[in-house]
């Protein structure tokens, strides 16, 4: 088992956002929770990152048999965990290049391997950079900064390859990106995605079920997965929208 959810209730000041939360997902599986806005599909993602901002009131989240609640952010991601951020932040005065060699080498020191020198790194984040069409000199600007919205997501996705995660959440990765830059970044994610991987997408729009075929469909309402089903519960939802499954 790579996650297991059971009865998360959490909250932001004082405000229950997720209710009793139940969710199981397994090593080499792609699950993706739909719903309206509003339902906690984002606040789940961070809770499960770590986000100091939610409190759990109630529940356990269990990774790979660990606690999750007990671990700090940082740890989670050491242990596999992985978000691509819905907005992700800039950072002026650190470039590209320095913020991914140095989460890399964390990854590398947490594990026990050796640190990679500059010279080394960009051997691997050349290759990797051009598996995601993403310009070299990108690496030379400062995080983020002046990125378009479609180049930040491609950040996102070149830090995922680099890092090799057990669990990849995507949270609305398609928001703002064009066809040709979602076929892009999805062909990325299915060249990394490992056996001893799995995928959780937050999604508004399923266009990008068209590229990464889940093996589960949730939809949540109110802080609490309603249904479950598979693809066609997609087909269902294109057709007569939320009030046909709710």
């Amino acid at each position: 088992m790579t996650l297991k959810i059971k009865n998360l209730e959490a909250s932001i000041e004082n405000k229950i956002i997720l209710n009793h939360l139940n969710l199981e997902i397994k090593d080499n599986e792609i699950h993706v929770i739909m719903g309206p806005n509003g339902s906690g599909k984002s606040t789940l993602s961070k809770i499960i990152a770590g986000h100091p901002a939610y409190k759990v009131n109630d529940g356990e989240i269990y990774f790979n048999e660990k606690n999750l609640l007990e671990l700090a952010p940082e740890m989670r991601a050491h242990e596999g965990i992985f978000l691509a951020f819905q907005y992700p932040l800039e950072i002026p005065g650190v470039t590209n290049f320095d913020f991914l060699r140095l989460a890399y080498n964390q990854k590398q020191n947490y594990e026990g391997k050796n640190e990679v020198t500059p010279i080394e790194f960009m051997s691997l984040i050349e290759k990797k950079s051009k598996e995601l069409e993403i310009p070299m000199e990108f690496l030379n600007r400062d995080l983020n900064q002046g990125f378009s919205g479609g180049e930040k997501k491609r950040n996102e996705i070149l830090q995922m390859v680099l890092l090799q995660p057990k669990l990849i959440i995507l949270d609305e990765l398609d928001s703002g990106l064009d066809i040709d830059a979602m076929k892009i970044i999805c062909h990325a994610i299915l060249n990394n995605f490992s056996k001893n991987s799995s995928l959780l997408i937050i999604t508004h729009y399923p266009r990008i079920l068209n590229y990464l075929k889940p093996n589960y469909v949730h939809i949540m309402k109110e802080g609490k997965i309603i249904r479950t089903g598979s693809l066609e519960l997609i087909e269902q939802l294109e057709q007569s929208g939320y009030q046909s499954v709710l």
